[in-house]
């Protein structure tokens, strides 16, 4: 069974306990030689969970009495519960915003940002639809925050009145953040769009409706490519450009971003087990993020993650 077929088992706000068999692996191993045992409690992007459960599940091969759980609310979810210090990490597809880091800093939650990879923001249609070979960062904004624009028809004339349907991801997801803030300008998003947590609604809400529109993580679009078509965008007058591993890695494509763990300081200074974990997800993310549709990093990343780390532990 596929991971992502994995995931649409489980609901936005369930939590897996990745464990594993006591067998050894071809990964990069842990920091200690020594058994672990203990708890590492992570929640919050959909978009960022594929990579840390299979960082989890790795783990788990070294480390098979260390309980690690990666729950999915959402960026903003997982935020919520990670500045009050119920989370060791918090996955995120959109940095911290200053009022969760100010109450983060009420609560004295000190933390850590660790990039893991790169992810190109997805924008899709429905296979059955044979007209959009492309759009622009003018459109597409257009398209989610103007109500009046109700078929195709609206957006191009050439384009047959086939009535819109919008799906996106709900607003305490990053990657609706992300898309307000590069598309929409932060401006409010038209009314009758569906939103959900869980990216697999919004894949499936796509491929099943002639008319729909949506954007998710480019994981969730590589795994579902034959059931949907990906939507060329371009930008300030520049050719369209497709979401690609290598127009994603170098930046090309409008929609690329950075996706992250958040660390709490006191539980990796505290914890063994979260000290151990944190470097062996900051040697390994890269390789499973591409094993698992994302794009890995220059090395220098993760070598500035490993600063990072080091100075945080002091």
């Amino acid at each position: 069974m596929s991971w992502m077929k994995k995931t649409a088992l489980i609901t936005t706000v369930a939590s897996i306990a990745v464990v594993g068999a006591a067998c050894g692996n071809d990964k990069g191993g842990s920091a200690s030689s020594s058994d672990l045992k203990g708890k590492i409690a992570i929640d919050g992007s959909s978009t960022v969970f594929p990579i840390m459960e299979a960082v989890g599940e790795e783990y788990s091969m070294e480390q098979p009495d260390v309980d690690v759980t990666v729950g999915v609310s959402g960026t903003g979810g997982g935020f919520k519960r990670f500045v009050v210090g119920e989370t060791d990490l918090s996955n995120a597809s959109r940095e911290i915003k200053e009022e969760e880091a100010a109450e983060a800093k009420k609560n004295n939650i000190e933390f850590t940002k660790m990039a893991l990879a790169y992810d190109g923001l997805t924008v899709a249609v429905s296979k059955e639809n044979t007209w959009v070979k492309e759009l622009t960062m003018e459109q597409l904004e257009k398209i989610w925050l103007d109500p009046n624009i109700k078929t195709w028809k609206d957006v191009d004339s050439s384009y047959p009145a086939e009535p819109l349907k919008f799906f996106s991801p709900g607003k305490d997801s990053g990657t609706f953040d992300f898309f307000s803030e590069e598309v929409l300008e932060k401006k409010d998003m038209r009314k009758d769009v569906q939103l959900s947590e869980d990216d697999n609604v919004l894949v499936k809400g796509v491929e099943g409706t002639k008319g729909a529109i949506g954007y998710f993580g480019y994981a969730y679009y590589a795994e579902n490519k034959d059931k949907l078509k990906e939507v060329p965008l371009s930008a300030e007058g520049k050719d369209a450009v497709d979401p690609t591993p290598e127009t994603i890695k170098d930046l090309s494509y409008p929609l690329s971003r950075e996706i992250y763990t958040y660390i709490n300081n006191k539980s990796m200074k505290d914890k063994k087990q979260v000290a151990d974990f944190v470097q062996f997800t900051n040697e390994n993310a890269g390789d499973l993020a591409e094993e698992v549709g994302y794009i890995k990093m220059p090395q220098d990343r993760y070598d500035e993650n490993a600063k990072a780390i080091e100075d945080a532990m002091k």
